[in-house]
């Protein structure tokens, strides 16, 4: 009468994990839901929402994410597949990959940097569909 059915991706939604100042991780993250960083990650991290980097926090390894806000600092290879939101405080140094690129003034950005688009065109056993117009 009461089962408790566990809770689906859509159900985390607006849920975001946090790791707090001054915690220090050594090792890899992977996160279904959104994720907010404050502290130091040293390790990959993989989440299917969006990232987080506060003002304190740190991370140093690759990550892979949907969208990506950075205030704090970030060393390794990033790849966002939608937006990537560098703050005044931010620093980077690596390599980005993303879809799209926004950079407040004084953000430190000392990356490679390749914008890839959402690919629209749907593919069909490694052929491109062609778009058929009037």
């Amino acid at each position: 009468m009461f089962d408790k059915k566990p809770k689906s991706y859509t159900d985390l939604l607006g849920k975001t994990n946090r790791i707090v100042e001054g915690t220090i991780i050594k090792g890899d993250i992977s996160s279904p839901a959104d994720f907010r960083l404050d502290g130091h990650l040293i390790g990959n991290f993989e989440c299917k929402g969006k990232l987080v980097i506060g003002p304190a926090g740190s991370v140093k390894g690759d990550v892979v994410c949907k969208n990506c806000d950075i205030e704090g600092k970030f060393d390794g290879k990033i790849q966002v597949v939608e937006m990537l939101n560098l703050k005044s405080k931010a620093v980077i140094h690596g390599e980005v990959i993303c879809g799209k690129l926004a950079v407040e003034p004084g953000a430190e950005f000392t990356a490679t940097c390749v914008m890839k688009p959402q690919v629209k065109n749907l593919q069909n056993n490694g052929q491109p569909v062609e778009e058929k117009t009037a």
